[in-house]
């Protein structure tokens, strides 16, 4: 009961909305009265789309008529009488209405409570910012409805704009019809006598003259009335553009996204109310900028006048056009997905949802949806708007056609695929050891449809999360793992501020342990998955002198050295530096070992050992002094041009510089003992970024690769 209690301080808009909510198919009275008994019961258990659930939703539909009609019988005096009455009167509408159909009932109720919640909470979030949830979606969905609010004044602001356009322009046609109705009358003075024409012509003369001047000057403040009108519509549909990439490119993909890893267990993705809420709202003000639009068009073409208008209004027609066309296609989505290991000839189910379909009227002539079966390299020619051949499809389903129905109660148009099969499928040509459960199709759903009256007519499409095929139950073990993995793995999207996400990262340090660091991960010398700041953390609790190795951030198959040190710009002051990475390239030259005995200004690995304990053994034993054929071997060496002190400072051939950042990236250079030191460093200097989300895949992995690499890696080598 306290969500109605909430709901009932509402105001404004929001009051409105809450209001809009109930009608002939659920009184507020009945949410008024049974506001407790409604809240209480289990209506998220009930799958709308499973039949089996029916005779849950008409127990509920049972007991909210016992509840009505308990309430009429303890209405007591004159005014319980009529209650009595009114009460008695829904309990019979509401069993008319749902006893054949109580899963619509369920469908409401779900829709009017989470609305009221929404409703609740906004409105909440409004008077009180700071007092939203932790993650956050609060302050997001608040920053969503102030642009909305700012794109109604601003659409609000325009169509005055145009209403006085339209005013001004209609009473400059009657004024130039004035001008010609003058014109018409000097003409028709050429039969009266001279002295009588000159007297009258004078006096239209003037009059003409008057006229022609105030219709040139408001000639030109009707072109900039135009043109202004015309900018302030390109300000409101930027802004338009930009909303709709945050609900549809940012909220929807997101929402996707929970609905695949659902697919593995997660939680639910949520329902998708709120964000049909914000996409109706796109719908409606990109609709109404259209037809403001397209009137300013139709004035344009019944005065032309000579500017620079007709070509922007031209554009702006276009711009609107695509952002209504990226909104419908987008909005076109999978509700309920198809299970992802399908088997032959089994039944299974799908919906299929347009979020604008009832603000666009769409219902008004239901289209048909159709389901086909495609191969994977069919759907990334699709996602790539490549062409393909309607007649290829990799199967046949049987009842894969549906028509869209639209459900008044909660504004919502669909198709329900309930009794989907599929026939048979035809499988590519495998290569090598490539199972049947391995190879994924897609279920693509189409339809067609017109906004308006036939203005515009879209073919819109979406693609079902990958499924594997099977014909038998021996084989779902293997299809679901394989289905786990791509919905856990297979989102491409790059790490925070890189060009590469993090399996590339994490193959290319899989790698570079493979082929240079093998025996020092045995050895425990490499802590590896740390960022900058957790490095810093950890050695500026340690002397001057101790360092670590940490794979780079920024640098695919990339490790860091990052060590404690005194500043040489400020007495008495430490910092962490960290030498720029070091890949597969550089170790081919000189070795890990090699590198850290050549600095010695690195005394203890972290914690506290003593380098020469852990590296030594691996060190490449000194040249030979000795000449042949009057040559002199020379020796590579690692060195870093910066001033150390330490109780072994090494020499440092050249100058030295030094980064005043509070982690700096030392630049590192070879040196030749007969050749001059090289000038140019090895890679660019290494950026940050937080891995702090990555991390955690990182260390789950981690557990396997801290076992020996010979037996991990063995039968990998080349």
């Amino acid at each position: 009961m306290a969500l109605w209690i909430q709901a009932q301080q509402l105001q404004g808009d929001a009051l409105h909305q809450m209001q809009s909510l109930y009608g002939q198919h659920f009184p507020i009275e009945v949410r008024h009265y049974l506001a407790q008994w409604l809240e209480a019961q289990p209506w998220d258990a009930i799958d709308l789309e499973n039949q089996q659930d029916e005779f849950k939703a008409k127990r509920l539909l049972d007991g909210l008529i016992q509840e009505l009609q308990k309430k009429a019988e303890h209405q007591m005096g004159e005014d319980g009488f009529l209650l009595k009455i009114k009460l008695g009167h829904y309990a019979t509408q509401l069993k008319n209405s749902y006893d054949a159909c109580p899963l619509e009932l369920v469908r409401c109720v779900k829709h009017i409570l989470y609305t009221e919640q929404r409703l609740v909470q906004e409105a909440s979030n409004t008077s009180s910012p700071g007092s939203g949830p932790v993650d956050g979606t609060p302050q997001r969905y608040q920053q969503i409805n102030q642009t909305f609010e700012e794109l109604r004044v601003m659409t609000q602001d325009t169509e005055n704009d145009l209403r006085k356009l339209q005013h001004s322009q209609e009473y400059f046609i009657i004024q130039y019809q004035e001008s010609l109705r003058i014109q018409a009358q000097i003409v028709s003075l050429a039969s009266l006598p001279p002295t009588e024409r000159a007297q009258r012509e004078a006096g239209l003369q003037s009059r003409k003259s008057t006229l022609e001047t105030w219709l040139t000057r408001e000639a030109n403040t009707l072109q900039k009335y135009r043109q202004d009108l015309a900018e302030k519509h390109q300000r409101t549909l930027a802004l338009l553009r930009k909303q709709q990439t945050v609900i549809v490119d940012d909220e929807l993909i997101q929402w996707k996204r929970r609905q695949q890893l659902a697919g593995n267990g997660g939680p639910s993705e949520g329902g998708l109310d709120i964000l049909q809420a914000w996409c109706e709202k796109l719908a409606d003000m990109i609709w109404q900028n259209r037809q403001q639009i397209r009137r300013v068009e139709h004035l344009t073409q019944q005065l032309p006048i000579p500017g620079p208008t007709e070509e922007l209004l031209t554009e702006l027609n276009a711009i609107v056009t695509d952002i209504i066309s990226t909104l419908v296609t987008s909005t076109f989505i999978i509700e309920k997905q198809p299970p992802q290991v399908l088997k032959t000839q089994t039944k299974f189910s799908a919906t299929v949802r347009l979020l604008v379909g009832g603000k666009l009227n769409v219902h008004m002539n239901p289209p048909q949806v159709k389901a086909t079966i495609i191969s994977e390299q069919q759907a990334k020619a699709i996602l790539k708007n490549e062409n393909t051949r309607k007649s290829e499809s990799s199967g046949e389903i049987l009842n894969n056609n549906c028509v869209m129905e639209y459900h008044q109660t909660t504004g919502n148009l669909s198709a329900h695929f309930r009794t989907m099969s599929l026939k048979r499928i035809k499988r590519s040509d495998r290569r090598g050891a490539e199972s049947v459960t391995e190879e994924k199709f897609t279920i693509l759903f189409e339809s067609q449809f017109s906004v308006g009256v036939n203005e515009l007519v879209f073919h819109v499409k979406t693609l079902s999360l990958p499924v594997v095929v099977i014909v038998h139950g021996s084989q779902d073990n293997n299809a679901t793992a394989t289905v786990l993995w791509d919905n856990a793995f297979s989102e491409p999207e790059s790490l925070p501020g890189r060009n590469f996400t993090f399996w590339q990262w994490f193959d290319g340090v899989i790698e570079l342990m493979k082929k240079h660091l093998k025996s020092h991960w045995n050895d425990g010398a490499i802590l590896g998955f740390l960022n900058k700041q957790q490095a810093q953390d950890m050695l500026m609790s340690k002397p001057n002198g101790t360092f670590l190795l940490r794979f780079s951030d920024s640098e695919i198959g990339g490790i860091t050295i990052a060590w404690v040190a005194e500043n040489p710009n400020k007495a008495g002051e430490r910092m962490v530096w960290n030498l720029m990475p070091f890949t597969t390239k550089d170790f081919s030259i000189r070795s890990l070992a090699d590198r850290i005995s050549d600095l010695n200004h690195l005394l203890f690995l972290y914690p506290s050992q003593p380098k020469e304990e852990v590296f030594s053994r691996y060190c490449t034993p000194p040249n030979s002094k000795a000449v042949g054929d009057g040559y002199v071997k020379p020796e590579i060496k690692q060195v870093v041009k910066v001033e150390f002190s330490s109780p072994n400072p090494e020499p440092s051939p050249g100058n030295s510089f030094m980064d005043h950042a509070a982690s700096p990236t030392v630049n590192q250079h070879h040196n030749f003992t007969i050749y001059p030191a090289m000038n140019d460093t090895m890679i660019d200097a290494e950026g940050e970024f937080d891995l702090d989300e990555t991390m955690d895949m990182a260390r789950q992995v981690e557990e396997f690769l801290r076992q020996p690499m010979e037996t991990t890696w063995s039968g990998q080598q080349s």
